[in-house]
C-alpha cells in the first residue's frame, strides 16, 4: 500500500515528561499545526484531562473525519491493550493507567498505543528505508527483497524496535527491544543508554573538557564543535561521539547476530551520523581475535553503509553466483 495516497486521518500524540505535542497525519504528512501542552506528569486527572483536551483541540481543527488515534507513550505497558505501566518520566501515571480504552470511549475511534522504538521502526518499513532498499534492488534486476528490519532510535534515549517478514514484532510482553539494557562496551558496569543518549554525549564532553555536567553544551553544539563549525573544546567533542559510537556499535553488532535485515538508525542524535558513523561500520567490518591468533569477522553478514554511494550500488548490484546441481 502507497501511504502517501492514503486519505485517512490519524490524530498523533508525542508525549514526554515535560509536554505532549498533539497533530494529525494524513498520507505521511502532518495536516495541522502542533499543539502543545505541559504533560502535568505528576497529576494523573490533570494530565489525562490536558490528553483528552488536546484531541479534542486536534478535532476540531480538522477538515475531516479521523479514522483513528496512533501514538507513542514511554513504557513499561501492555501496549496492546493500551494500558500503561510505572513510567519513569510521567509519575503520575504509577500504578497502571487504562489510557487506551478511555480515549476509545471518549472519542469513539481505535486507539494504537505503542513505544518510540517500535513505531519508528514500522514506519520505516511501510513507508522509509525498507521499500526504499527494496525499489533499489528491483531496478538494478536483483531478485533480492528485504522484510525485516531493526530500527534504533538515538537521542533523548537508545530505543529499538524489530520488523519481522513486514510485521512488528512485540513479545509476548511487549517487551521486545529493549536494547538500552545492553551491557556498556566503554562502562561495562553501566548499560548502553548511558553513553548512547544526548545525556552520554554531554557527560563525555563535560568530563574530558574539565568542565561541570550543567554546563555542557548542547548535542548539537558538541557535533559544530567537532566538525570545526564553531569555537570550543574540538578534542572533547571529537571523543563524546567517538565514545557514543563505540557503545551503540557494539550494541548493534550483539543485536544483529540474533537478527538478519537491515539496520536504520533516527532520533535527534542521528543528525551527527556524518561524525560517528565512520566509527561504527568501522566495527561492524572488525575482527574477533581467537586465543590461537586466528581472526574471525566479528558478523556473518556482510556490512554495508548506505549513506555511501559506492556501498549503496556494490550492495544493490549484489554477488549472485550460478550454481550446477549435482547429477543433473
Amino acid at each position: 500500500m502507497k501511504y502517501q495516497n492514503d486519505e485517512r486521518i490519524v490524530m498523533t500524540l508525542d508525549a514526554g515528561g515535560t509536554n505532549f505535542v498533539f497533530s494529525a497525519m494524513k498520507g505521511g504528512e502532518q495536516i495541522v499545526d502542533e499543539i502543545i501542552f505541559p504533560s502535568n506528569a505528576d497529576n494523573l486527572e490533570l494530565s489525562l484531562k490536558t490528553i483528552v483536551n488536546g484531541f479534542t483541540k486536534v478535532k476540531e481543527n480538522l477538515s475531516g473525519t479521523p479514522s483513528a488515534i496512533s501514538f507513542a507513550f514511554p513504557g513499561p505497558a501492555d501496549y496492546p491493550n493500551g494500558i500503561l505501566g510505572d513510567l519513569g518520566n510521567l509519575p503520575g501515571y504509577r500504578g497502571g493507567v487504562a489510557l487506551g480504552p478511555m480515549l476509545q470511549e471518549k472519542f469513539g475511534l481505535p486507539v494504537f498505543i505503542n513505544n518510540d522504538g517500535d513505531l519508528y521502526a514500522y514506519g520505516e518499513s511501510i513507508a522509509g528505508l525498507l521499500p526504499q532498499i527494496n525499489n533499489l534492488l528491483e531496478k538494478a534486476g536483483s531478485p533480492k527483497r528485504y522484510k525485516n528490519l531493526l530500527g534504533l532510535t538515538l537521542g533523548t534515549g537508545f530505543g529499538a524496535g524489530i520488523v519481522r517478514n513486514g510485521e512488528l514484532y512485540i513479545g509476548d510482553n511487549s517487551m521486545a527491544g529493549e536494547i538500552w539494557l545492553l551491557r556498556n562496551k566503554v562502562e561495562p558496569n553501566s548499560n548502553v543508554e548511558e553513553l548512547a543518549s544526548i545525556r552520554g554525549v554531554q557527560r563525555i564532553f563535560a568530563d574530558k573538557a574539565g568542565i561541570d555536567k550543567k554546563d555542557s553544551p548542547s548535542p548539537k553544539e558538541i557535533f559544530e564543535i567537532a566538525a570545526g563549525k564553531i569555537n570550543g573544546n574540538k578534542d572533547a567533542a571529537v571523543e563524546a561521539f567517538k565514545q557514543m559510537a563505540a557503545a551503540v556499535s557494539d550494541a548493534i553488532c550483539n543485536a544483529v547476530t540474533l537478527l538478519d535485515g537491515l539496520v536504520v538508525i533516527g532520533g535527534g542524535l542521528a543528525g551527527a551520523s556524518s561524525l560517528f558513523m565512520p566509527y561504527i561500520i568501522n566495527e561492524m567490518k572488525s575482527d574477533f581475535i581467537l586465543p590461537n591468533g586466528k581472526r574471525i569477522p566479528r558478523l556473518v553478514a556482510k556490512v554495508y553503509n548506505f549513506e555511501d554511494e559506492t556501498d549503496l550500488q556494490n550492495f544493490a548490484k549484489g554477488s549472485a553466483v550460478e550454481i550446477t546441481v549435482p547429477g543433473s
